[in-house]
């Protein structure tokens, strides 16, 4: 993961914006979690403003582009995060499960740090997407590396799963962000920050940009998707996933373990 996106993620900052909408959605999610560890944390996307948080993130390249005034970065891997046990009231992932290496691991890391509960926003191939008929290797990639809910679950326990419908002008630049305005997809920076497509092969990208560009041209892709245009939202697969953990730790244990919490960590 940190080698795709010190290679990928030069312009996350600029194209991959926190939409409000989906930043409420998983402050939701996140409940009455007043200490966050966001695993995989990027640019600090996401990342609650008004709890204390310590950030993961494995690609310098990502650590470069947080805000100065972004919680603290730990240059860390999700499969051993520098934390204790139960050290944080949840652990918080956007969007990037998919891109570990060894994804039971940091599951279990997660469970291991997370006191009261994870928080997971993940994409399941369960919804058609226009896109696909251009880049049919997105498929291939995404099954290979997108986990199921039954993975999820067996490593969590059982879960709330929550549809997050994709608004039509979603300012985060993710794979779906652009189901009504596809000419976004033509350029190279856009598909630069979506690493499903950046990580196909060069022949697939061009063959694809080319059919999207000639259908747009003749009007083939507005004929066929009319019905979207009126949308202001869509279903495109995306999941918000929580595993409650309050009765894993009884109150003594919790007293014995006097975990650290982030603000001393850093």
């Amino acid at each position: 993961m940190a080698q795709l996106y010190d290679r990928i993620g030069v312009g996350y900052r600029a194209l991959r914006v926190p939409d409000p909408r989906i930043a409420a959605a998983i402050g939701a999610a996140l409940g009455d979690a007043a200490s966050v560890a966001n695993v995989g944390a990027g640019a600090g996307s996401y990342e609650p403003r008004d709890r204390r948080v310590v950030a993961i993130e494995p690609a310098r390249t990502m650590i470069l582009q947080r805000e100065r005034d972004a919680a603290p970065a730990v240059q860390a891997s999700a499969s051993a995060l520098p934390l204790r046990d139960a050290s944080v009231d949840a652990a918080l992932a956007v969007l990037t499960i998919h891109h570990w290496p060894d994804r039971a691991r940091g599951l279990a890391e997660m469970r291991r740090i997370a006191r009261r509960r994870v928080v997971l926003l993940t994409h399941v191939m369960t919804q058609p997407f226009w896109l696909l008929e251009y880049f049919p290797g997105v498929l291939e990639i995404d099954r290979g590396s997108m986990p199921s809910l039954d993975e999820l679950e067996r490593a969590l326990g059982p879960l709330r799963v929550t549809p997050l419908a994709i608004p039509h002008d979603c300012s985060d630049g993710f794979l779906g962000a652009y189901w009504r305005r596809p000419a976004a997809y033509l350029r190279a920076d856009v598909r630069a920050a979506i690493s499903s497509l950046a990580r196909l092969a060069e022949g697939a990208m061009r063959d694809g940009v080319a059919r999207l560009r000639a259908d747009l041209d003749s009007g083939a892709w507005q004929r066929r998707h009319e019905e979207l245009l009126g949308r202001a939202a869509l279903d495109l697969g995306y999941r918000i996933v929580v595993a409650e953990h309050r009765a894993r730790l009884s109150a003594g244990s919790a007293r014995r373990r006097r975990p650290r919490s982030p603000a001393r960590a850093r």
